[in-house]
């Protein structure tokens, strides 16, 4: 029976909550490291006979680690197949500095033809295909010396990298490219799903990427605890399942989405818009008065309030069952006024754009239990207050901060965004760079929104409402490609999306 190397895992793991599985694979159940190290090259082969069936000759480059001691496996198999192995290690005095499974792959790469050079600044590669065995999932600091030196040649050489295990030079908790990272065309990943595969730099790092459990016990993995999960179909099919013949649109909630100031009056437009496609039984919109006719002509199913102040405000408030505020909302009296008015409803709320500036700028911070924040990078640095690149250096820990300050539920968008409770933390995985593009996060709080007021508890209506918006951007982008995407082209996707539909039915 084949492998279907393509089918991964909802679990993720950091590098140290790998390091444990493999460390209780050997000392508890018994598989000794050497043949684990074995299964892995051998599945990295098969990856290689199944993607590259036409490459003749092969380039194998080896750091000193177990990585590296995967790296001499496969240079050893390939070379059993008949091609023509290049194996370059890198480091000075490379063999005496093998320790255990690696200086094992060492030893029994002597039985072969084998022989390895070692690297030399200005080398040629000579292989079609290169095998990046260069560094694993345990560096900690930043890429220098003839490592740094040769990732650079690597990624200028023009030829197809496959990774083994994950692209060297990226750190696998954060996903950040340390210092230079290779950027491979294919990785196989071995034993567990690493997170930082899946987030920021490491989606444009990893190509490709395949999964290889190496026939470990199930049991193994219930010695170590899960750093993250991902958002895959059988949660939209759990959280989601088929409606009642009998509901009427009472039955699924009527969200109240507030924005909308002065020349700003698409922004909660478009987020009410992707509600009601999202299947929310009612939407009201309550924005500036200006407004309102063009929405009504736009979008007849939306009910527009033309709102000037709080008190206006307060009956929409009184008849929704949850409320999205912020697209457009602005930062001045009027905006300032409905976000103080949403915040005392007592209602669940998403908190999107402009709402979440203006409680970045509070003098004190505010604290919700019953709210969902779904700021960008940009937005989640001035919550906490700190730079973009510092959230962007590790997504995951800043997730968990903003969470931890303002309460609720925080999704931090972005390349594989997270959606965390303070318990756990869901990833997205889908989602390509055509959402990089106005809009998209209107239609995204229009969308949790609407499963928060079909009454989705608010972790689940955050990841699966990601989810959702992610793969309706999946599928105009293998419709139209990526470039050029707007945001309201989401908009006839997400029913198919929301209802399990393929994109051929």
């Amino acid at each position: 029976m084949s492998i279907d190397r393509t089918r991964l895992p909802a679990t993720l793991y950091t590098a140290e909550q790998c390091h444990a599985l493999d460390r209780a694979a050997i000392e508890q159940f018994g598989i000794p490291g050497f043949r684990l190290m074995q299964r892995a090259a051998q599945a990295a082969w098969a990856v290689l006979q199944q993607y590259w069936p036409g490459v003749r000759r092969v380039t194998v480059i080896c750091g000193g680690g177990n990585n590296g001691g995967d790296g001499l496996v496969v240079a050893g198999l390939a070379a059993q197949a008949g091609l023509d192995v290049q194996l370059v290690v890198v480091g000075e005095g490379y063999a005496s500095r093998l320790q255990n499974e690696a200086r094992d792959a060492w030893n029994w790469l002597s039985s072969t033809e084998v022989s390895a050079e070692p690297w030399v600044s200005g080398m040629e590669f000579r292989g079609e295909l290169i095998v990046d065995a260069l560094l694993g999932i345990g560096l900690k600091g930043e890429v220098r010396g003839d490592a740094a030196t040769v990732i650079a040649q690597l990624n200028r050489s023009g030829i197809d990298i496959f990774s083994i295990d994950t692209p060297s030079g990226l750190c696998a908790d954060s996903g950040r490219v340390l210092g230079c990272a290779v950027k491979a065309t294919r990785t196989l990943t071995f034993i567990a799903l690493k997170q930082g595969l899946f987030t920021h730099e490491g989606v444009d790092h990893t190509g490709e990427l395949l999964f290889d459990g190496l026939l470990l016990p199930e049991d193994v993995f219930e010695e170590v605890p899960v750093s993250a999960f991902r958002t895959d179909d059988e949660d939209l099919r759990e959280l989601l399942p088929p409606r009642e013949r009998s509901a009427h649109k009472g039955c699924y909630g009527h969200l109240l989405v507030i924005g909308g100031d002065q020349g700003m009056g698409g922004a909660p437009l478009m987020a009410a818009m992707a509600a009601l496609r999202s299947g929310a039984g009612l939407v009201s919109l309550a924005t500036r008065p200006e407004h309102c006719l063009a929405a009504l002509v736009k979008v007849p199913e939306v009910m527009a309030h033309g709102v000037e102040s709080a008190d206006e405000l307060e009956p929409l408030l009184a008849s929704a069952d949850a409320v999205v505020v912020g697209p457009g909302l602005g930062k001045a009296d009027w905006g300032c006024e409905l976000l103080g008015a949403a915040l005392a409803s007592g209602k669940p709320l998403v908190v999107d754009a402009d709402a979440l500036n203006l409680i970045a700028g509070a003098d004190a911070p505010v604290q919700e239990a019953d709210w969902i924040m779904t700021p960008h990078p940009g937005e989640a640095a001035r919550l906490l207050g700190v730079s973009t690149d510092q959230i962007q250096s590790n997504r995951f820990e800043q997730a968990r901060e903003i969470q931890a300050r303002f309460g609720g539920v925080t999704v931090l968008k972005g390349a594989g965004s997270l959606t965390c409770d303070g318990d756990v933390i869901h990833l997205c995985s889908d989602g390509n760079p055509g959402m990089a593009t106005a809009g998209m996060g209107d239609t995204l709080s229009g969308i949790i929104g609407a499963l928060l007021a079909q009454r989705l508890d608010p972790v689940d209506a955050a990841r699966l409402g990601v989810m959702v918006h992610a793969r309706a951007a999946d599928r105009v982008a293998l419709q139209r490609g990526s470039r050029g995407l707007l945001a309201t082209d989401l908009l006839e996707q997400l029913p198919m999306v929301i209802n399990g539909l393929e994109l051929n039915d």
